[in-house]
């Protein structure tokens, strides 16, 4: 079946800032997902559209969004706070687009971090767990702990959906993190994905048949969380 055609929404961040998003939900969704793009490409990418598409299929709705700085065109993130700002407000606007659906929020790497340093900070209203496609542990070559210290604060589960050859986590320090985290938290491991979940050629995959594993995963995580009633 042909995904169904996003719905454009508008979102009020602050009094003064507004952003766009696109809700797209089917007929047989068992849960939504708030899903905030990465620091360099926003909500209509390709790849961004593509998980949103097959996160249909499973069964996930999805609510995409632009943070404020993607808004205007502009490529410096906005401030910490207006990106968790965003992130509350869209996390408001899928509750109100449908109510009767468990809600679950996460992005792709810088939007996944905003999102869970915004329920660090304060509880997302009614997030039932936050996804991670790409947790940005550190930049490349530059290993440090330091972006995951907000994450002992979070007391929902956490999903880590993370490519072996992501050069923004490596594994000596993201598999300890996660472990520390306790039970309510899972990483996901992707044999020869990088942080984009692109895998070589030489690996006989390719990166449509990576993410359809990837979301797979992700929706197999949310059916757990919905048994137990996270």
């Amino acid at each position: 079946m042909a995904p169904s055609v996003p719905q454009p929404v508008t979102i009020a961040v602050t009094e003064a800032v507004s952003v766009s998003a696109l809700w797209q939900c089917g007929t047989r969704s068992k849960a939504a997902l708030v899903l905030a793009h990465g620091a360099g490409a926003g909500m209509h990418h390709p790849s961004l559209a593509g998980v949103a598409n097959e996160l249909e299929g499973l069964g996930i709705a999805t609510l995409r969004y632009q943070f404020p700085y993607m808004e205007r065109h502009q490529k410096r993130p906005d401030p910490p706070a207006l990106c968790h700002a965003a992130v509350r407000a869209a996390v408001a606007a899928a509750r109100r687009l449908s109510p009767s659906l468990p809600l679950f929020a996460g992005g792709k790497s810088f939007g996944g971090r905003m999102t869970s340093q915004a329920q660090a900070a304060s509880p997302l209203a009614e997030v039932r767990g936050i996804v991670f496609l790409g947790f940005p542990l550190h930049p490349p070559k530059q290993p440090s702990e330091d972006r995951a210290r907000h994450l002992a604060a979070i007391k929902i589960p956490l999903l880590f959906l993370q490519g072996t050859r992501d050069t923004f986590a490596a594994l000596p320090l993201l598999q300890p993190m996660v472990a520390r985290l306790g039970e309510h938290a899972t990483l996901a491991l992707f044999q020869d994905a990088d942080h984009s979940f692109h895998v070589p050629a030489r690996t006989g995959r390719t990166d449509a048949q990576l993410q359809t594993d990837v979301l797979s995963t992700l929706s197999s995580w949310v059916d757990g969380m919905l048994r137990r009633g996270s």
